[in-house]
């Protein structure tokens, strides 16, 4: 016994030993820069991580930027204090998040180009000043994750606690804004979004970063299982995602009985789409587009949809467009179109405006309206703090609406009636890109005719042939997966869509096309999914799991 004792006694005194190699070597040379070149290189990772998202989608990428963000805030943390940390690993996040977002949201300034002689001077504060602002959240969740730093795989748990929560307060503080969440480098491929029907994309950015910054380990760990353990455990949790992914897929959707679309594209240049003096040719080009016979053989529309802010007017004010509308209907047909609208306005004041969608009957009658509750800062409105300073110095928003868009009412209702369709859970542009708003009145009202589709009106005329509309298409599609209901996209410019509950593209038009398209309705999944029931629940549950491990596995950092 005395000899097996001494046995374990000097098998627990050998040293761990550093690895070695070029990996190790160069994560050490990562660890100890300092000053501009930690922060030069963060801004170069991050700027590397945006090729995982839209149209690229190459994972890897965010692999290597989250394997020398975890290597950065290795040198960041070492020898601290956990007080003394936060700060050094909030610069380090704060860079890499600004070169994430700059890299994956140059596309904006395209918005600032299309009325230059205004809007120009502006460039530099969406294209730059709007990534570098959003950078903060990043350095809030870096610095949280240096908090619980530590040298073993635990810090891998941190890492994805402190961007899980950092990620979800940028979807929701000052309005939100959850554009290329990192949960999108999985929430673009048929087989891993699947998950996202229980945990939703936040919980994808969990494991996102959990997969992608495990490589680290390699040049790091001091014992084999340290070493490879986190690389192998992400491999395995990738391959049964994909499985999963594709065990649930199965067969395809069925059909919604009774229903044809037709997605009109008018294919709108955005310097014209606004302007009164266009608004018959807008009109006819319209009502062309929606009579052209459908393909041979095919079944005549029912439903005509057409896209966000359709006329450069306020149609609801204008018998005789609304009369040709009906004309071009057939009987039985609806329309349900982007439009803007305005209320009655009180004596002396100036009516409220909105974006809306409505339903139009072949008689010409608008049957219902949906007004987009969740308005763009400083595209439809200007924020209350800033409205009247920016006013005054003769500013406006990019929709030219005296003083700005009106937002519907949080309490209001956003399923509409169509007649021959599902319930439709309305939305309008970038209101697809918020995870869990789809269908707040129907979570809180269970007992109320579950919507049958997702309908999502847009114009991404703004952002011409750049990543911009791909990546709304694509954070659009995952909203289908996470609410398990089919998803309607009618986009002036393109991408136009219809896209099953499974997140299956069933019908597409290309870009900047002039076109329409004829496709069947998918069916909703019979008593939707797990994120559709219980939001952000899971997601919440995987922070905690996060948290925990990372305490709970922690060594000095």
């Amino acid at each position: 016994m005395t000899a097996l004792a001494s046995g374990f006694a000097r098998a627990a005194a050998v040293p761990e030993t550093a690895p070695r190699g070029p990996l190790p070597r160069l994560a050490a040379r990562v660890a100890r820069l300092t000053g501009w070149r930690r922060l030069g290189l963060a801004w170069v990772a991050g700027a590397l991580g945006a090729l995982a998202m839209p149209p690229y989608g190459w994972l890897p990428a965010l692999a290597v930027a989250l394997t020398v963000a975890v290597w950065l805030i290795d040198g960041a943390a070492a020898d601290r204090s956990a007080a003394r940390r936060a700060w050094p690993c909030f610069l380090v996040g704060w860079a890499w998040g600004f070169g994430y977002l700059t890299a994956g949201l140059w596309w904006l300034g395209s918005a600032f180009l299309v009325e230059a002689d205004e809007f120009l001077w502006a460039l530099p504060l969406g294209v730059i000043g709007l990534p570098f602002g959003l950078g903060l959240f990043y350095g809030a969740g870096f610095s949280a994750a240096g908090l619980l730093w530590s040298r073993g795989p635990a810090r891998i748990a941190a890492l994805a606690f402190g961007i899980g929560g950092a990620e979800w307060l940028r979807g929701h503080l000052f309005t939100g804004f959850p554009w290329n969440a990192l949960g999108l480098a999985l929430g673009q491929n048929l087989w891993l979004m699947q998950i996202a029907a229980a945990i939703g994309l936040y919980g994808l950015t969990v494991l996102a970063v959990l997969v992608c910054a495990a490589p680290a380990t390699l040049a790091t760990g001091r014992v084999p299982r340290e070493r490879y353990g986190p690389s192998a455990a992400a491999a395995i949790l990738l391959a049964a995602l994909a499985l999963y992914g594709a065990e649930r897929l199965g067969p395809a959707d069925l059909s919604v009985t009774g229903v044809r679309l037709r997605l009109v594209q008018p294919n709108l240049p955005q310097d014209a789409k606004f302007r009164p003096e266009n608004r018959e040719d807008i009109v006819d080009r319209y009502i062309e587009l929606s009579r052209r016979p459908p393909a041979s053989g095919e079944p005549e529309p029912t439903h005509i949809v057409w896209p966000e802010s359709a006329f450069p007017f306020l149609i609801q004010r204008d018998p005789d467009a609304l009369a040709r509308i009906a004309a071009g209907l057939a009987p039985g047909q609806h329309l349900v179109t982007g439009a803007a609208r305005a209320d009655a306005a009180l004596p002396g004041e100036r009516p409220r405006i909105f974006n809306a969608v409505m339903v139009i009957g072949a008689d010409g009658t608008i049957t219902d309206t949906y007004d987009k509750v969740h308005l763009v800062p400083f595209g439809e409105y200007l924020p209350g703090p800033l409205d009247g300073i920016l006013r005054a110095l003769g500013l406006r928003q990019f929709v030219a609406i005296p003083g700005g868009f009106s937002a519907g009412s949080l309490a209001g209702q956003r399923i509409l009636a169509v007649p021959g369709l599902p319930p439709v859970a309305a939305t309008i542009c970038y209101e697809a890109i918020f995870p869990g708003a789809i269908l707040p009145a129907g979570r809180a009202a269970p007992s109320a005719d579950p919507p049958g589709l997702i309908l999502n009106v847009t114009n991404d005329a703004w952002f011409g042939d750049t990543p911009g509309p791909r990546q709304h298409l694509a954070q659009a599609r995952l909203r289908a997966v996470e609410e398990g209901l089919p998803l309607v996209r009618d986009a002036n410019t393109g991408i136009s869509a219809v896209i099953d509950p499974h997140g299956r593209i069933t019908a597409r038009t290309p870009l900047d096309t002039e076109t329409w398209l004829d496709a069947d309705l998918p069916a909703r999944i019979v008593g939707g999914t797990l994120y559709g029931q219980f939001g952000d629940a899971a997601f919440v549950l995987m922070l905690a799991a996060c948290l925990g491990g990372a305490v709970v596995g922690r060594r000095p950092a």
